[in-house]
């Protein structure tokens, strides 16, 4: 593989540069290092130089979640969340279920998810969806674990199953989604909002209204990664290392010290995945 120096770490070539680095450590709560075809201490690597300091890497499925447990158990820094993605519950049984359940009690199992509802793609029924969802909120309340979710065109469906099962203490909206509105409710009821790249993109106003309505407490950053790259770099592949990019967007939109969202971040991401 080509690969060229930047800063303190290493990215392929066919990554944008290392952007200035965050005055304050902060992590990435949500990637797919599985997916990033770079070795994970590479991709950590790059990751450090510009302070982000933390990984969470996201299983979908048994397979890629019981890779992100491994992994992280590998390497510093790197933490698993472990789930059946919507998109991938049509049939799901419970031995697989009771198989994420395993991994979720894993200490270094940091997330239950990406578990939720899927209603644009629509590639498994929906019945379906609703069953994994529901078990994945008793494995997050079984073991303690924030439950974070997909949610995309089902905002009103995720919350009403939070409602009706009870939700966790802890809960994630990972690349949030939805408008002012949704962004009001979620608050209301104390859940994070992770706000990935798109938040950069042109047509994504009514995205950045929702950033600018939710609490400071109730926010967190991500890649999703290798997906929703940063302007100016939207069209090639993301990596943790392109969070201050993102960041300092979030900072703008806001109307906060780069510095100030950054400890933010930080806090509320310790409060949810626990200290390192």
């Amino acid at each position: 593989m080509t690969s060229e120096r930047a800063g303190d770490g290493f990215i392929s070539a066919s990554f944008p540069p290392l952007p200035e680095a965050l005055p304050v450590d902060i992590l990435d709560s949500h990637c797919h290092l599985d997916l990033l075809k770079v070795p994970v201490p590479q991709a950590v690597s790059a990751a450090h130089a510009v302070g982000i300091r933390r990984i969470l890497t996201i299983g979908c499925d048994l397979k890629s979640s019981t890779w992100a447990a491994q992994t992280a158990r590998e390497n510093p820094d790197v933490y698993a969340g472990v789930a059946i993605h919507p998109n991938d519950t049509t049939g799901v049984s419970d031995d697989v279920l009771d198989d994420i359940a395993e991994l979720a009690a894993r200490p270094e199992v940091r997330a239950v998810g990406e578990t939720g509802l899927d209603y644009y793609r629509d590639w498994a029924p929906k019945e379906d969806q609703h069953r994994s969802f529901r078990a994945h909120i008793d494995i997050a309340k079984r073991t303690g674990k924030p439950l974070m979710i997909h949610d995309r065109e089902a905002h009103e469906d995720v919350l009403a199953v939070l409602e009706q099962e009870g939700a966790p203490e802890r809960v994630v909206f990972h690349c949030f989604s939805g408008d002012a509105e949704m962004a009001k409710k979620c608050a209301d009821r104390g859940y994070v909002m992770s706000f990935a790249g798109n938040v950069t993109f042109k047509n994504a106003e009514p995205l950045r209204e929702a950033l600018r309505v939710a609490p400071l407490e109730l926010i967190l950053v991500e890649t999703d990664a290798p997906f929703l790259t940063p302007v100016p770099h939207r069209g090639k592949p993301n990596a943790s290392y392109l969070i201050p990019l993102t960041v300092r967007f979030m900072a703008e939109v806001k109307g906060v010290d780069v510095a100030e969202l950054c400890s933010a971040i930080a806090a509320n991401g310790e409060r949810l995945f626990g200290p390192w």
